[in-house]
């Protein structure tokens, strides 16, 4: 899809859940918006708080995977404006699967996803030390 052919508001989010609406069954449909519907609020209230969205808390249990993928998808739309998103699951050793959208040109080159696998990788270790480091002061290790 073109710039041009986006609302006049920008809004690639609302043609994205168009989309989804008729592509979907209306079960799942509206499962989906329950999962969305609190995040995509508050970027409408409060701007985008942070690149990372976890789908899954209390609102996402029992959400079978394929529904939190595409609330990624419609969350990526949100923030980025953009309807060329892409989920891309890494195989990261130190974690197991990962999901992370990105866009096509991202999704599409090996080398920019090595280099995303490998800022999980350290990411995670980092926090694995932080977590040993908190253990060992008997501090909390919930982060």
């Amino acid at each position: 899809m073109n710039e041009d052919e986006l609302p006049p508001d920008g809004r690639a989010v609302e043609v994205y859940l168009d989309l989804l609406r008729v592509r979907m069954p209306e079960e799942e449909y509206e499962l989906l918006l329950d999962v969305v519907d609190p995040v995509l609020r508050a970027i409408d209230e409060r701007g985008v708080p942070s690149a990372d969205f976890p789908l899954e808390g209390a609102q996402a249990q029992g959400v079978p995977q394929e529904i939190r993928d595409e609330a990624a998808l419609v969350i990526a739309t949100a923030v980025t404006g953009r309807l060329d998103n892409e989920l891309v699951v890494l195989d990261i050793e130190e974690t197991g699967p990962v999901r992370v959208v990105t866009d096509a040109a991202t999704a599409a080159d090996p080398a920019r996803l090595t280099e995303i696998a490998d800022y999980i990788r350290d990411r995670h270790r980092e926090t694995e030390e932080l977590r040993g480091i908190a253990e060992a002061s008997d501090m909390p290790t919930d982060f």
